[in-house]
């Protein structure tokens, strides 16, 4: 019997050494080693001086936000970059592996996630995406959650890479998808993805939409229609999120009741 032909993902898992991450560096000048533990300590410093004011309000995925437990079964998380800082401040110490671009950006963002409690996966959509993928699909089998910044880690802002669901369909466990809209934020205009750093003791609303399941024999018109139904629903969750602090009490009861599933 003729030998199935494998995947890219298969070929690529099939080859990966037997260690849990692919950790190598870019080559980096002088002056970038010493700015590494620099800019690391700072940004951790200022989330976690910033962090603990943010007053968060929760709609939608009970037992994965407010009611969250360790003992849950994995799931794949995805959000747009954006909201980073406020969603590794409320995600922090859940043992979850993140997908990090292996670039000089990836490498301080490494060091401050993972002192939030964080672990790891080095690749991106242009450098180890597929080697990055199977080392999460490895820790979902493991028991640990895995997140996207979705549109990372260079754009195009606010569309979705496909890694959730390639992942999703891997490990047959559902995609949370979610986002954060801040009342008062430091915005960085010149950013590719408009980020956003929360001003201290600002609101925040966190909005989660049901889990979105895609089978392991899912083919491939199935999966592009999967990756369209994240797409739009992460459009959904941003626009409700940034809209939340200008809606009225009438209008913010219409959400609650919506998204509180």
């Amino acid at each position: 019997m003729k030998e199935q032909s494998k995947t890219p993902f298969q070929e690529e898992e099939r080859k990966i050494p037997p260690v849990h991450y692919d950790v190598r560096l870019p080559k980096l000048s002088f002056l970038q080693r010493v700015e590494l533990p620099i800019i690391g300590w700072v940004v951790w410093a200022v989330i976690r001086l910033l962090g603990p004011t943010i007053r968060f309000e929760v709609l939608g995925g009970r037992e994965i936000g407010r009611d969250y437990r360790p003992d849950q079964p994995p799931n794949v998380y995805a959000f747009w970059h954006r909201c980073i800082i406020a969603g590794a401040w409320y995600f922090r110490n859940r043992n979850a592996v993140l997908m990090n671009t292996t670039n000089f950006d990836g490498q301080w963002t490494r060091r401050v996630i993972e002192r939030l409690g964080y672990q790891t996966a080095q690749g991106s959509s242009t450098r180890g995406g597929l080697r990055g993928l199977a080392v999460m699909a490895q820790r979902l089998e493991d028991g640990v959650d895995a997140a996207f910044t979705i549109d990372g880690p260079r754009g195009p802002r606010y569309v979705a890479k496909p890694g959730p669901v390639m992942l999703a369909r891997r490990s047959g466990r559902p995609i949370i998808l979610f986002h954060i809209g801040l009342e008062r934020a430091w915005t960085l205009k010149k950013t590719w993805d408009l980020f956003q750093i929360p001003k201290p003791f600002t609101r925040a609303v966190l909005v989660i939409a049901p889990p979105l399941a895609v089978t392991e024999d899912a083919d491939r018109e199935s999966v592009e229609q999967k990756h369209e139904e994240m797409q739009k629903m992460l459009e959904r969750l941003r626009d409700v999120a940034e809209s939340w602090f200008s809606l009225n009490g009438a209008e913010r009861e219409r959400e609650r009741a919506h998204w509180n599933f």
